[in-house]
This record gives structure tokens, sequence and C-alpha cells, in this order.
């Protein structure tokens, strides 16, 4: 397994993936968050290639405060092979590079897994927060 960054060709396989993995929702527009991530974050959208195949991805971003991670997801037939950790390390490096203290996720809560994926992020060392997020969308895509 190789992790590297997104490059245009990866495009069909990252959205193929994400349908897979469930990630793509209605109100967001996919092929516009990787435009707007190639525009600001490119080298934080990492992808885990076996071969050819695009097995795993995870968008990161970094706004000089905290970081983010968004779009993880492993190809259900390459999961529990240390994938999602290995994106998410590989990204905490990057940020840290940058001089980033924190790296803040969401997990949506209708997640099929969401006690799997809460345990795989404790086991890294993440811990629930006491906040509130919420948002407001600005445009709409």
């Amino acid at each position: 397994m190789e992790i590297r960054i997104y490059k245009q060709g990866d495009f069909d396989d990252v959205m193929a993936l994400w349908d897979r993995c469930d990630l793509l929702r209605p109100w967001n527009d996919a092929e516009t968050d990787i435009e707007r991530n190639q525009y600001h974050d490119a080298e934080l959208f990492l992808v885990a290639a076996v071969g050819d195949e695009v097995v795993g991805t995870i968008m990161g971003g970094y706004d000089g405060h905290r970081g983010s991670a968004y779009y993880l997801g492993v190809h259900p037939d390459y999961r529990s092979r240390g994938i999602a950790n290995a994106l998410i390390s590989r990204l905490e490096k990057k940020l840290i590079a940058r001089g980033c203290p924190k790296l803040q996720l969401a997990i949506r809560d209708d997640n099929d897994a969401l006690d799997a994926v809460i345990g795989m992020y404790e086991k890294l060392g993440y811990e629930i927060q006491d906040t509130v997020c919420i948002g407001k969308r600005l445009i709409d895509d």
C-alpha cells in the first residue's frame, strides 16, 4: 500500500470509493469539495492505493488555528488492515510540520459503524470533546 497526495487522475476512483463508503450527501457537492481543497490545501488530501486502485482517502485542512479531517473512507474489502490509521497518521505528521496544534474531526451520528469508528479514534488518542458543533451553509452547492 502507498499513501500519496491526491492527483486529478484519481477523481473517478475517489468518487466511487466515497459512494461505496456512504460518504456522499446530497447537500455536499463532493466534486466542488475536491476543487476547493485543491485550491487551498492540496497536499493535505491523501489517498491510499494498492497498485492502481484507490482504497482509502482522507481530506485534511488547516486554518492556522486547528486542523480538520474529512472524507476518511476505506474500501470495505480493505478494512481492518490499518489503512485508516495510516492515513490519519500521515495527515497528523503533515499538520504537525505546519505547526498545527490540534486536529478536529466530525463523525456523523447516522454512521452505521459509529461505535466502531469512535473506538478506532480513541485507540489513536482522540477524545470526545465537550463541544457543540453548529454550522451554517454559506454557499448552496
